[in-house]
């Protein structure tokens, strides 16, 4: 099998490609991450790695001005996408993606933080998110986007219409975080967020029960959904 190459933008450590990783790997792909505030953060030609991917963290697109690295990320996005080259968004890079394509974003009001299942539109029922059917995955987010023209909606919940949308088979962007491990990787997250918690008045012990429950049946439909979307992001 001849080995392409990955290049996972990371924000946060512990939001990391989760058990996307082995997948990726089985499909041919050789991971690096780019670690923002890395000194070659954003030096590479958005064209060249074989798939891009953009992971989570805990800032909005529009604060810009406080996180410069932010417009060099949406300019990358926008090269690249122009290219219709292979591209992945979780979360944060959902939004960013989003934003590069046009789309407004913007805080819900609300935080969207534990686990619940989709709503698959008829798009979504037809693409790799079939396997995320009936699935609890894991929302953690207070910002939200519109729908970028040219997309098609894939996933909805009833706090946030806009969960996840396509542009044929090269683009996915997902509002929520299928990759994330549930085991004992998990408590980096709540770690991570501690102060997002405690504001939101979540409890952290319901949270770390709810990933036990249903992290077993999300990893491995994770697996299926990503593993059916590289099968087709050359097609």
């Amino acid at each position: 099998m001849t080995t392409r190459k990955a290049l996972a933008l990371r924000h946060v450590h512990f939001e990391d490609l989760g058990s996307f990783a082995g997948p990726l790997r089985a499909a041919g792909f050789e991971i690096e991450y780019r670690n923002v505030g890395d000194e070659n953060y954003l030096s590479f030609d958005p064209l060249e790695p074989d798939l891009v991917i953009v992971l989570g963290g805990p800032i909005g697109v529009y604060e810009d001005g406080a996180y410069p690295f932010i417009a060099g990320e949406i300019a990358m996005l926008q090269a690249r996408l122009a290219g219709n080259r292979p591209t992945l968004g979780i979360c944060l890079g959902a939004q960013l993606i989003a934003r590069a394509l046009g789309a407004r974003v913007y805080p819900s009001g609300l935080k969207e933080i534990g686990f619940s299942p989709l709503s698959l539109s008829a798009a979504g029922e037809a693409s790799a998110l079939r396997h995320l059917a009936d699935v609890s995955v894991l929302h953690w987010h207070g910002d939200t986007y519109d729908l970028p023209a040219s997309t098609d909606l894939l996933a909805s919940t009833s706090l946030i219409a806009q969960q996840g949308f396509a542009r044929g088979n090269t683009v996915l962007a997902l509002q929520f975080h299928p990759e994330a491990q549930a085991g004992a990787a998990f408590e980096r997250w709540l770690v991570g967020h501690a102060c997002e918690l405690a504001s939101a008045g979540l409890s952290v012990p319901g949270l770390r029960a709810d990933a036990r429950r249903h992290g077993p049946r999300l990893e491995a439909a994770a697996a299926s959904m990503i593993g059916e979307w590289l099968e087709n992001i050359d097609g």
